[in-house]
């Protein structure tokens, strides 16, 4: 049964989703608030977290970590918002709870979004900083790839891409919610509409055009969903039963396991899209994130 802290967020959701379109420099300025937006204050980040811009080779992005987080392994995150929103600002919370619960840091990175910046801008960048972290010293089986939402399609993208080019693959994936289908024909779409209190078919869909700047959205690194995902690491999957992405991580698991690729895959009852995202005040937040914390040092085989 869903928690009672989860009843309000949800409605505060609807409300958004409910609320007339605003301007895509709107949208990104509410993402970036949009927990502190509806606690009513500043969210002060988990005790002990140190946060540190980065540069790297033309991306920016923040290290973030603790005082005891293993110098040697890395979670290389890639944030949601559709390929068209989202920065360090939305998701610093996210990545602070996650390098907590991982014992990792963290390194949270501004892709480039669309429209300004179409496909395959955003794989380019993803794959450019796992270079980096190859290039200087981070092994492959202590790196840990990991996204939300667009974060999530772009987390697969970016091990296909990986895979493409001949590199070694990290120790695992983490994705949660993610949008993996953007030619959008999962039956989710209608079967979750009522469902999901944040996200729309129709929307979602929208923000397609945007980013595939004319690709054919099958194309595998645009949709994983068509991909073959054999070679890929172990892979852990968290989506909400509430939302109408609910296909895009059903379809993976099931592709994963048909390719012998190791995959936890969880649905959380009445949870919507990233729910981990509110876990500052939601149990079920700080719980996902805690299962996601023991599969890192699993994978990464941290003690």
């Amino acid at each position: 049964m869903p928690s009672s802290e989860s009843l309000p967020i949800r409605s505060y959701l609807l409300t958004l989703k409910n609320a007339p379109p605003a301007p895509l420099p709107e949208q990104r300025a509410a993402l970036d608030v949009l927990v502190e937006h509806y606690v009513g204050h500043p969210i002060p980040l988990p005790e002990g977290t140190h946060v540190e811009k980065v540069a790297i080779n033309g991306v920016s992005g923040e290290w973030i970590s603790r005082p005891d987080s293993d110098a040697e392994r890395v979670l290389l995150y890639l944030h949601g918002g559709a390929y068209a929103l989202g920065s360090c600002a939305s998701h610093r919370d996210l990545a602070a709870r996650l390098s907590a619960a991982s014992g990792l840091r963290v390194l949270l990175i501004e892709y480039r979004l669309a429209p300004e910046h179409v496909y395959p801008a955003a794989i380019d960048d993803a794959r450019t900083t796992y270079q980096w972290l190859l290039t200087n010293g981070i092994k492959p089986e202590h790196i840990i790839i990991g996204g939300d939402s667009a974060g999530g399609g772009l987390t697969l993208a970016t091990l296909l891409s990986i895979r493409q080019n001949g590199l070694p693959q990290p120790a695992a994936a983490v994705l949660l919610s993610p949008w993996t289908d953007l030619v959008g024909i999962g039956a989710s779409r209608t079967t979750r509409a009522e469902a999901d209190p944040w996200i729309s078919a129709p929307a979602i869909q929208f923000v397609v055009g945007l980013y595939t700047g004319g690709e054919d959205a099958h194309n595998p690194l645009i949709s994983p969903a068509y991909a073959d995902l054999h070679g890929l690491p172990p892979l852990l999957i968290h989506v909400g039963n509430d939302e109408v992405l609910l296909d895009d991580s059903n379809i993976i698991a099931e592709h994963a396991q048909a390719a012998n690729v190791p995959v936890q895959f969880t649905v959380w009852e009445g949870m919507w899209h990233v729910f981990q995202a509110f876990a500052s005040v939601l149990p079920e937040g700080q719980q996902a994130i805690g299962q996601i914390g023991t599969f890192i040092r699993q994978q990464t085989k941290l003690s």
